[in-house]
């Protein structure tokens, strides 16, 4: 639908946006804020997009720009912040997961409750600790147990062909991150040239598994020729095919693929820790449920949320975000799914004084296409997660324009360097193709903190990064010097791209 996207009418103090519902507004500013922004929108690329933008003052609600705020819009990953808040609100700061290994009738008990900063590091310290206790042989089985969530792995409505890559890897209770940016249920494919051309590319997996096979098919080439390597892992199969050919004297390189079956996958990388450790186990390595009066010998419990949130927001891990969900479902009704956690997500943004009647969730990470929301109804969230306690770890946990450590900048590290809102401009990002959103916080030259969100969808072209780079740019600059700074500015490069990423060979 093509929605009027002219500037608003004030009538009676409402604002009227298209036929959209009316929401609160003010008397522009006198400082060509929104002759500034009109003039920003005006890019042909947005023209019969979808374009909502609203700016307000954090303080007192005041509205200050608004051109279409109250549309309905496909928000992407701006969706993490209705988590986040629910996550914060309901589970609360402190909240860690909790994994243990626990022993009775001659088998031996994993357990997890879906901490997704589980590494094969953390999972060799339990084996290190179960063979503290003096265990060093187990008779019967290896049991994974991962009940605390529902079987269901991903939501019904996530795309097919997105599922073997990284950012839509699948949930369990039990699982492994190949990586330190916890990129739950995936393994990384490291690639590297053989010494003579034709022979086979080397392959390994990391971490080390025999739950996931590699099909090699891919040769040496030439010294010089193009790398035409392609990884792919088919649903519903843990074979890794790869094809094509990469250059002899080539550096390395890698690709992460997500892993069908985490529960497993997980138990296997404990399952070698435990022999590496003298640990013996004689049974199979199966999925059950652990059995009351089982005897614990090993716990280990992840950050707490107020530090999880960083890799989460910062990052933009779907996969933390579906976690969380369901988390928040287990909490609420005592069931770790989907069915249970989005009711309580939308029930808590409703206390944060959200209309939900304008929101629709249909995942917890933005990555599904049923979601829907407006900029309003993020600006209030954002507004209104101010007055809670939690707060100063929520603001932490956004990303940072233009700082480049990945877990300050997180996917606005490379965005907006070189000026006012470098260091200054706090906000989540979105990104689906023909979906872009950038929605959260900047400090005007008055030290006022301003309140914005930006959601284009149905666009000409690649993601206008740049668009919203020029709005947060004229908040954190003013009136004066808006136009000199957006000169400077290194073009976009779109940094770390939470939901197109697909997975791509990188050095």
């Amino acid at each position: 639908m093509i929605r009027n996207v002219g500037v608003a009418l004030l009538l009676g103090g409402s604002t009227v946006l298209g036929g959209a519902a009316a929401v609160p507004a003010h008397a522009a500013p006198a400082d060509g804020l929104a002759e500034d922004l009109d003039a920003v929108l005006r890019d042909g690329r947005l023209q019969g997009a979808a374009v909502d933008v609203v700016v307000r003052d954090a303080r007192t609600g005041e509205f200050l720009y608004d051109r279409d705020g109250g549309g309905q819009v496909t928000p992407a990953s701006n969706n993490k912040l209705q988590t986040a808040a629910a996550a914060f609100g309901i589970l609360g700061p402190g909240y860690r997961f909790r994994t243990t290994v626990s022993v009775k009738g001659g088998n031996l008990y994993l357990k997890g409750t879906g901490d997704t900063t589980m590494r094969a590091a953390e999972y060799d310290r339990l084996a290190a600790a179960v063979a503290a206790a003096g265990i060093t042989e187990i008779k019967g089985d290896l049991v994974a147990d991962d009940t605390w969530f529902g079987a269901k792995r991903t939501p019904d409505d996530w795309d097919p062909a997105d599922l073997q890559y990284a950012y839509a890897g699948q949930t369990s209770a039990l699982t492994v991150s190949p990586n330190d940016d916890f990129d739950a249920g995936s393994i990384e494919i490291s690639l590297s040239p053989a010494a003579r051309e034709g022979d086979p590319v080397r392959a390994g997996l990391t971490p080390g598994t025999g739950v996931v096979k590699i099909d090699n098919r891919a040769v040496t080439g030439p010294p010089g020729s193009p790398s035409t390597l392609a990884v792919d892992r088919s649903n519903g199969a843990n074979t890794i095919v790869i094809t094509g050919s990469h250059p002899a004297g080539a550096a390395p390189t890698s690709v992460l693929r997500t892993v069908e079956g985490p529960t497993l996958y997980a138990a296997d990388v404990f399952r070698r820790a435990l022999k590496a450790h003298g640990v013996r186990v004689s049974g199979t390595t199966e999925r059950g449920r652990t059995p009351p009066g089982a005897r614990t010998v090993a716990t280990r419990t992840s950050m707490p949320l107020s530090r999880l949130a960083k890799p989460f927001l910062k990052l933009s891990n779907n996969v933390m975000a579906e976690t969380l969900v369901k988390a928040i479902g287990r909490k609420v009704r005592g069931e770790g799914t989907w069915a249970a956690g989005l009711p309580a997500v939308t029930a808590h943004i409703r206390r944060l004084g959200v209309d939900t009647s304008q929101v629709t969730m249909t995942d917890g990470s933005g990555l599904s296409r049923g979601n829907r929301t407006t900029a309003v109804q993020l600006s209030t969230l954002l507004r209104n997660v101010r007055k809670r306690p939690w707060f100063p770890a929520w603001y932490s946990a956004l990303p940072v324009a233009g700082q480049p450590d990945p877990l300050t900048g997180g996917t606005l590290a490379n965005r907006m360097r070189g000026t006012a809102a470098a260091g200054n401009v706090h906000a989540k990002t979105g990104t689906l193709t023909g979906v872009t959103a950038l929605s959260g916080y900047v400090t005007d030259p008055r030290g006022r903190m301003l309140i914005f969100s930006s959601v284009f969808n149905g666009y000409s072209g690649g993601a206008p990064k740049d668009i919203e780079d020029e709005i947060a740019v004229r908040l954190a600059t003013g009136g004066d010097g808006a136009r000199a700074a957006l000169r400077r500015m290194a073009p976009v490069d779109g940094g770390h791209l939470e939901s197109t990423w697909t997975g791509g060979l990188r050095p």
